[in-house]
């Protein structure tokens, strides 16, 4: 397919990242897709849109056909109904890759997306060649559970909490400073029926597909931030024990939004991902 970044290349380079151009399924799902190759489909966390994958996509759509997809009930994407489990975000994308006809594709989540993408390459086999799981709970411990359902719960009282993600997610050096305004602005921006519905399922679905890894064959990269309070390095390690090619990388002094703080280390990182062979059937 045609490269959409054939322009002049997309960098962040300002607190207001520029909007990337959209298409649209049948099925109402928003994406923009740059580069040939291999297929790598990208997967944003709540409160985001796929913008927050930039950096990703200017370097890997130079060997690959990305594909970064708006979650439902972001950027331009059509929002599930209230009460969508986890699972009803893994069905949405599998039909997905049916709207768009892709029999096979590399997959990467961020925190939401990570628990999309694990669902995915645990439900739909041989369609995820190797899946990465960047910044992605895990088994909550029963403190970090009660946490995440009681701001679940306040949403539709409070609204979109867009103070608390920034101070969890976020340090004080130059680049998590940067990357920190973006995404203030991505919160602006988000659609707050599409949020509660996507942060009830993320509330809920550490569970949903924990007991799958070791039916994963796939290559499995589990990355985090080694200051991550959520999606914490314990958790990238306890997944990579059991997934029988899982490994782990964990990006040192970074916390949650880690492919915009540390582009460099994580763009390389899933390079090397994108590089592992897959087992001969």
């Amino acid at each position: 397919m045609q490269d959409a970044l054939s322009s002049p290349a997309v960098h962040v380079d300002k607190a207001t990242a520029p909007t990337l151009p959209r298409k649209t399924t049948a099925g109402g799902a928003a994406y923009f897709e740059a580069g040939e190759g291999e297929n790598l489909i990208l997967i944003h966390g709540v409160g985001m849109r796929l913008e927050a994958w930039q950096p990703q996509i200017e370097a890997l759509s130079r060997s690959h056909h990305v594909i970064a997809v708006d979650m439902p009930g972001h950027g331009g994407s059509r929002r599930l109904p209230e009460g969508s489990t986890l699972q009803e975000f893994v069905s949405w994308f599998g039909r997905f890759l049916d709207d768009l006809k892709i029999t096979r594709a590399n997959v990467a989540g961020h925190s939401m997306g990570a628990l999309i993408s694990g669902g995915a390459a645990a439900t739909f086999g041989d369609r995820v060649t190797r899946v990465a799981y960047l910044n992605g709970v895990y088994r909550r411990d029963p403190a970090a559970k009660a946490s995440v359902l009681a701001r679940a719960a306040s949403i539709r009282t409070n609204g979109v909490d867009k103070q608390g993600p920034l101070l969890r997610w976020f340090g004080n050096d130059p680049k998590s400073i940067h990357a920190r305004e973006l995404t203030r602005n991505w919160l602006d921006m988000v659609d707050p029926e599409g949020y509660a519905v996507a942060y009830n399922a993320f509330a809920g679905g550490d569970e949903t597909y924990a007991g799958c890894w070791p039916s994963v064959a796939c290559p499995a990269l589990f990355l985090t931030g080694s200051d991550d309070p959520n999606s914490t390095p314990l958790m990238a390690e306890q997944m990579a024990a059991i997934t029988p090619r899982g490994y782990v990388r964990i990006v040192d002094t970074h916390r949650h939004m880690v492919n915009l703080t540390a582009p460099e280390t994580v763009n390389a990182l899933m390079a090397e991902w994108l590089a592992i062979e897959e087992e001969a059937k």
